[in-house]
């Protein structure tokens, strides 16, 4: 057992929210109590195991271990701790002691009865004596991506859930990590606010091994979650070839506190080990689980980021509708109408303003010959085959429908009928109408946008893109903006007096997933404000680009969906955003005012540079 060791200011002084960020030497550090076993105090019970069976991460073996309060009922749903590097934290003689921790704060009544999950990083077995086993930890902690956040929550969680209760509240549930595994706890949380809201770090690995150098970053931009975030680190971290430890951590702290997250620090003098992040663990658990059961919130009103200026506060993503197929576009009209296209099964939907979803339009069956249905085609097509791709809305309430699979764009009058073919042997894939009338779409086989003038004519308006997807106008319909789904950046073009394109350049640069297999944006459908801002649907959210082309805010996706595919503006009042996220569509309140294509333009006021 170690022995206290006085100090002229007490513990908590030192941990307090005025002297947090103080230095301390490396230690011997203070014993705080609830480091050490204590007499009357009731002793949970560890829990050991192995895992063997990650289909996240085939071939890999694990060891873990649970901890069980003594007041564990099964009657109540007990929080839950997830910790990473999990088995270093229970040792005996280590640096942490959580399980003395965990058993004093739970008498105390500082911590709620939760139980700990404590995982080891993956192992590949070598396959023979002469290999090396292949060690997982940096490709499962320093990765920010999903698969880490899937593995514990589909392969790990249910082994506790198997023999214990533990409530599924995000409130109620905590995660935590050092160095690498503190990165991968801040991840699992970022990625995830619905299933865990305390986070603690400590020599936390915010640099770039695996792409967690821009989480500073992202920090800033996202909008803000409802996270409530503890950090520690010393001033001798790491300093190698891919980053600063402290420098960066306090980067993290930063970002935190310009975006209005509940956060909390203690710095210190030590380098990158356990010791002063042991010695501060129980104040840290004091901290994290303080006010509990009240619910951890956002806090947009504090946020220096864009927060405030674009969402409503308290309003988040609104299911409207479900279970189709594939939605690829969504549209709007000025009475209310949304239309949305289901890509694969070749449907047009509309919701009016009373929320009445019908099928606007259907697209015939493509093994017939339309002149004759009764003619077959000699081989049918795939049954996976995108059917329909950009709708748009026109000037005087027409609706522009691109048929990918059929090779052309048609135009439908307000009842659902064929009114006229605006282009064949094509692949169209985004679409807009201009107010005066003119048409702009995106043909991804000769990756050229494509116009039909107020004359009738349809010819390319422009080429020189890498790739072309959604396409859309600024809000004084002076330039088209065309999205590239494999590309970085957004295109921007300036309309010429007959229509064409000219002064084409890659111009809005959009975030990117970093540790992802697939680390293209995948930016597809887009929409403006009529404060000039440019919304794009991004596999990271609704990124929302300023005039000079950066992204200054990303909008986050409905948590466990799919990642949006279209948006457009809409509503009454045009302050209502929809989002086409695979098979379902939502809607949600921002305080940005929609521009409408079909409308007249707005010239927006001039941009910070």
């Amino acid at each position: 057992m170690l022995k206290p060791v006085l100090l002229a200011l007490t513990f908590v002084f030192w941990f307090s929210p005025t002297a947090s960020a103080q230095k301390s030497k490396e230690g011997p550090y203070p014993v705080d109590p609830a480091s050490v076993k204590q007499e009357g105090v009731p002793v949970g019970e560890l829990i050991r195991g192995t895992f063997a069976d990650s289909k996240v991460f085939p071939g890999t073996t694990r060891e873990y271990a649970i901890y069980v309060p003594q007041q564990y009922k099964r009657s109540r749903a007990a929080c839950l701790m997830v910790v990473q590097d999990g088995l270093k934290f229970i040792r005996e003689k280590g640096d942490w002691k959580l399980p003395n921790v965990f058993d004093n704060l739970i008498h105390s009544g500082e911590m709620p009865v939760t139980i700990g999950l404590f995982v080891e990083p993956g192992v590949v077995p070598a396959a023979n004596k002469k290999s090396l086993a292949r060690y997982n930890r940096s490709f499962e902690y320093d990765a920010v991506d999903d698969r880490y956040v899937k593995f514990l929550l589909s392969e790990m969680l249910p082994i506790v859930e198997k023999d214990y209760r533990i409530s599924n509240l995000p409130d109620d549930r905590a995660i935590c990590g050092s160095s690498s595994g503190g990165i991968a706890a801040f991840n699992v949380a970022w990625q995830r606010p619905d299933k865990f809201r305390r986070v603690c770090t400590t020599v936390g690995t915010y640099i770039g091994l695996r792409g967690a150098h821009e989480m500073s970053v992202l920090v800033r931009k996202t909008e803000p979650k409802p996270l409530r975030v503890f950090l520690q680190d010393g001033s001798k971290d790491l300093n190698i070839y891919c980053g600063d430890w402290w420098v960066a951590n306090q980067g993290m702290l930063s970002a935190l506190e310009f975006s209005g997250y509940e956060v909390n620090h203690i710095w210190g003098e030590g380098g990158h080990n356990g010791k002063h992040g042991g010695a501060i663990f129980p104040d840290a658990m004091r901290w994290l689980w303080k006010d509990w059961p009240q619910a951890v919130t956002t806090h947009i009103d504090k946020s220096r980021s864009r927060a405030p200026e674009m969402l409503v506060d308290g309003q988040d993503w609104e299911l409207i509708s479900k279970d189709k197929k594939f939605l690829g576009s969504v549209a709007t009209d000025d009475n209310g109408n949304v239309f949305f296209a289901d890509r694969l099964a070749g449907l047009v939907f509309k919701l009016d303003s009373t929320g009445n979803e019908t099928v606007f339009w259907k697209q015939a069956d493509e093994n017939k010959d339309q002149r004759n249905p009764a003619t077959t085609k000699e081989k049918a097509q795939p049954t996976n085959l995108v059917k329909i791709n950009g709708i748009a809305v026109g000037p005087e309430g027409q609706l522009y429908v691109c048929l990918f699979s059929q090779g052309k764009v048609i135009e439908l009058a307000t009842d659902g009928t064929i009114a006229s073919t605006l282009a064949t042997d094509v692949k169209p894939s985004g679409i807009v109408a201009a107010n005066d009338g003119t048409v702009y779409f995106t043909d991804t086989k000769s990756r050229s946008v494509w116009m039909k003038s107020l004359n009738g004519e349809s010819k390319v308006a422009g080429e020189g893109f890498t790739g072309v997807t959604g396409i859309t106008l600024s809000s004084d319909q002076s330039l088209v903006l065309v999205s590239d789904f494999a590309g970085r950046y957004v295109w921007s073009s300036q309309r010429t007096a007959d229509g064409s394109l000219t002064h084409i350049q890659p111009y809005f640069h959009m975030h990117a997933p970093s540790a992802s297999i697939d680390v293209r944006p995948r930016s597809e459908g887009m929409c403006v404000a009529k404060s000039g801002w440019l919304l794009v649907a991004t596999r990271m959210g609704v990124q929302v680009c300023d005039q000079p082309g950066r992204v200054n805010f990303i909008i986050s996706p409905p948590i466990n969906s799919r990642y949006p595919t279209s948006i457009a503006f809409g509503g009454v009042d045009g302050q209502t955003l929809y989002a086409a996220c695979g098979g379902r569509l939502f809607k949600r309140r921002l305080k940005l005012t929609g521009a409408q294509p079909w409308d007249s333009p707005v010239k927006p006021p001039q941009p910070g540079l």
